[in-house]
C-alpha cells in the first residue's frame, strides 16, 4: 500500500495536469462557486470580514433553511461609511494520546470583531480585525487600503495577514502551522495588490517578526499569485525572511478544481530553513476534498504530509481528517470531526487521535 507521501504526490500531479477558497474563511467555497476570495471578503486574500455580497450569500445560499427575519437581510453596513462583522467559535474536544490519559475539554477557540471605516467608499478604507477572546483583546489586522480608480490596483499599510498559499480556516494544518503564516501571525508592513478578471496577485514587505517589534536589519518579502477560472484555479507563493536572527525561504504551489459535486484543494510547499544547523529542508503537502451533498451540508476529507527534515529517513508525519459541516440556518454552523495523527513511534504526541465538535456563530 502506498504511503501518504507517494499517493499525495500522484494526486497533486494529476490535478496539475487537469489544470486547476468560513463563515470566516473556507477556500472551498470559492472553488465551488468560481469566485475569487475578494468577492465575499473585504480582504482580497480572504478571511475576516465579509462584503455585502458575502453576507447575503452566507444567509441565502449556504444554510439548509432560512429563519424568517421579516424580509430583512443583514449586510453588515450601518451606513455607507461604516460596517461591522464578527465570528465566535467554541468547541468540545476528546484527545487520545498513546500511554497518556484521554483528555476532554471545552474551549472558546476565538471571538473576533471586524470594523471597516469607508472614508471614501470604494477608494479609501480603514480596517480592523480584533481578536477579543480567549486571552483578552489582541489586534490581528489594522490597516488602511487605497484602491486606484479602476479598482484593479490597491496599496495598504499597517498590520495584516501575509499572502501565502491557501488561507485555510484551520491554523493547525501543516501548511499553516509549519509555514508560520496563519491567523495567529499577522505582521506589520506594506502590501500592493492586483485584481483583474482572472488574476489575483499580492506582494508584501513586512518586518518578518509575526507582529513583534521591528529588527535592525532585513525584512520579510511575500508574494502570492493566483489565476482563477470558473472550474479551476492555480497559483504559486514565495516568501523570504532575512530579518536578523531569521533566515527562511519558502516556496509553494497550490490549486483548486471543481469536478461535479466535489471541490478539490491542493498545496505543496518546500522550505529552506537556516535557523537550524545544518540547514534544514522541509516539505509539506495538503489534499482536501469537499462534498456539499445537500444544501447546508458539507463533508470534508483532508490528507496532509509533513517531512521536517528531508535528510532524515522515516521522520515524516501524516494527518487525516474527516469533518461534517452543517449550517442549519443563517448565522450558525456546527462541525463534527475526527482527526488521526501518524508520526514517528517514539513521539506519542505525533500519534494522537482527536474527536471534536465545534459551533460557529457569524455575522
Amino acid at each position: 500500500m502506498l504511503r501518504l507521501h507517494a499517493w499525495l504526490a500522484i494526486a497533486l500531479a494529476a490535478i496539475a495536469l487537469a489544470q486547476m477558497r468560513k463563515a470566516q474563511a473556507e477556500p472551498y467555497f470559492a472553488v465551488q462557486t468560481g469566485f475569487k476570495c475578494g468577492m465575499c471578503h473585504v480582504n482580497p486574500t480572504g478571511g475576516g470580514m465579509r462584503t455585502a455580497f458575502g453576507d447575503v450569500w452566507s444567509q441565502t445560499v449556504l444554510p439548509a433553511s432560512q429563519l424568517d427575519t421579516g424580509g430583512d437581510v443583514w449586510i453588515g453596513e450601518l451606513n455607507k461609511f461604516f460596517a461591522v462583522g464578527g465570528n465566535l467559535r467554541a468547541s468540545a474536544t476528546l484527545t487520545s494520546t498513546p500511554h497518556q490519559q484521554t483528555l476532554s475539554a471545552f474551549d472558546v477557540d476565538e471571538m473576533r470583531l471586524y470594523f471597516e471605516v469607508r472614508a471614501l467608499p470604494d477608494r479609501l478604507s480603514l480596517y480592523v480585525d480584533e481578536h477579543i477572546a480567549p486571552g483578552g483583546s489582541i489586534n490581528s489586522e489594522a490597516y488602511g487600503r487605497l484602491w486606484f480608480d479602476n479598482r484593479r490596483f490597491y496599496v495598504q499599510a499597517g498590520q495584516m495577514y501575509l499572502p501565502y498559499g491557501i488561507r485555510l480556516q484551520d491554523d493547525s494544518a501543516f501548511t499553516r502551522q509549519v509555514t508560520g503564516i496563519n491567523f495567529a501571525t499577522p505582521d506589520k508592513g506594506v502590501q500592493a495588490g492586483l485584481e483583474t478578471t482572472f488574476w489575483s496577485v499580492q506582494l508584501a514587505a513586512t518586518n518578518g517578526t509575526a507582529g513583534a517589534g521591528a529588527r535592525a536589519e532585513g525584512k520579510q518579502y511575500s508574494v502570492r499569485a493566483e489565476h482563477v477560472e470558473n472550474r479551476w484555479r492555480a497559483g504559486a507563493s514565495f516568501s523570504s525572511n532575512n530579518s536578523t536572527g531569521e533566515r527562511r525561504q519558502m516556496q509553494g504551489i497550490f490549486a483548486g478544481l471543481r469536478t461535479g459535486p466535489l471541490a478539490w484543494l491542493a498545496e505543496a510547499d518546500y522550505i529552506l530553513d537556516d535557523n537550524f544547523a545544518p540547514r534544514r529542508k522541509q516539505t509539506i503537502g495538503l489534499l482536501e476534498a469537499d462534498w456539499s451533498f445537500r444544501k447546508g451540508h458539507n463533508l470534508k476529507i483532508t490528507a496532509e504530509y509533513f517531512d521536517p527534515d528531508t535528510t532524515i529517513r522515516h521522520d515524516y508525519q501524516d494527518r487525516f481528517s474527516i469533518v461534517w459541516e452543517y449550517t442549519p440556518f443563517q448565522f450558525l454552523q456546527v462541525r463534527f470531526g475526527a482527526r488521526n495523527y501518524d508520526g514517528i513511534p517514539q513521539n506519542d504526541a505525533q500519534n494522537r487521535r482527536l474527536v471534536f465538535a465545534q459551533i460557529n456563530g457569524y455575522f
